[in-house]
């Protein structure tokens, strides 16, 4: 069975379960950010593993559950974690559950992901509008034969992450006065933190953040036509901007903390992203 129908058969197992939510947007909530989801109303949850062909989250932050419901009365699908390549899985099952969520008729996706801060004004809590990114893990998810039913050979990336999404999330950001950063993400294969070294480098590149994710599910939902926004949730300084060690423990509790905010948020981004 190729990706295409096993992707088929992963959506027809969510709709059967769905209770006839029809999703228009669908967000993937990264490390320690999946608490949002929670608040659904008309929640409906369906672990990973219950899902044919659906790859399982082994990080810790990451609950491995799809959730489907409403927010405002937006219905709405969300990833409560994600896969990475450096658990073992392949650029195709990494993209797999983004192209799920695509697959079940989403008008935007919204990724989210806990990021290193690289700009020299940023800190832990702050929230980052991803306005565009650099795919520095080697791998690509578009590798391999193409899939002419999601979309072309060479997809365009000029505008990875939409502007009118950006615009919008913006405009709520000042509304329910939710300070929001922008700049550019940086992915990493890791799972090792990246050295001060690099993180020189990454900066003299222009990055303002960097993380582990995130760039092959934007790439997945471009090549089907899907628009995008990115929210960083910056989670500590990167090497050699701060003096910590960095461990995944400061990752999650820093997202924790920051998660009324997010709510907040999203809380009043999502209906009118349903609507349009």
């Amino acid at each position: 069975m190729g990706l295409y129908e096993q992707i088929q058969e992963t959506v027809q197992a969510v709709r059967q379960r769905a209770g006839g939510l029809l999703p228009q947007v669908g967000l993937i909530l990264g490390s320690g950010l999946g608490a949002f989801a929670e608040s659904f109303a008309r929640k409906v949850v369906i672990p990973y593993a219950e899902l044919p062909h659906f790859p399982h989250s082994s990080v810790p932050g990451h609950a491995g559950r799809l959730v489907l419901g409403e927010v405002g009365g937006a219905p709405v699908v969300a990833m409560q974690g994600r896969v990475h390549a450096y658990e073992g899985y392949s650029p195709a099952q990494v993209a797999l559950p983004a192209r799920v969520l695509c697959s079940l008729g989403i008008r935007a996706l919204v990724v989210t992901n806990a990021a290193g801060g690289i700009h020299p004004q940023f800190a832990p809590g702050d929230l980052m509008v991803i306005t565009d990114h650099i795919n520095l893990s080697g791998w690509n998810v578009l590798a391999g034969p193409n899939e002419d039913r999601w979309g072309t050979r060479f997809p365009d990336m000029s505008q990875a992450y939409a502007p009118a999404l950006r615009a919008h999330l913006l405009e709520s950001s000042r509304r329910v006065a939710v300070p929001l950063r922008e700049g550019v993400y940086a992915m990493v294969a890791g799972p090792s933190y990246e050295t001060p070294a690099e993180i020189r480098m990454l900066r003299t590149l222009g990055a303002d953040a960097v993380g582990m994710s995130t760039v092959p599910e934007v790439v997945a939902a471009r090549h089907m036509g899907v628009p995008v926004v990115g929210i960083s949730c910056i989670t500590n300084l990167a090497a050699g901007v701060g003096t910590a060690l960095l461990t995944h423990d400061e990752v999650a509790e820093t997202a924790q903390r920051v998660a009324g905010i997010f709510s907040r948020l999203l809380t009043d981004f999502l209906p009118g992203v349903a609507r349009t």
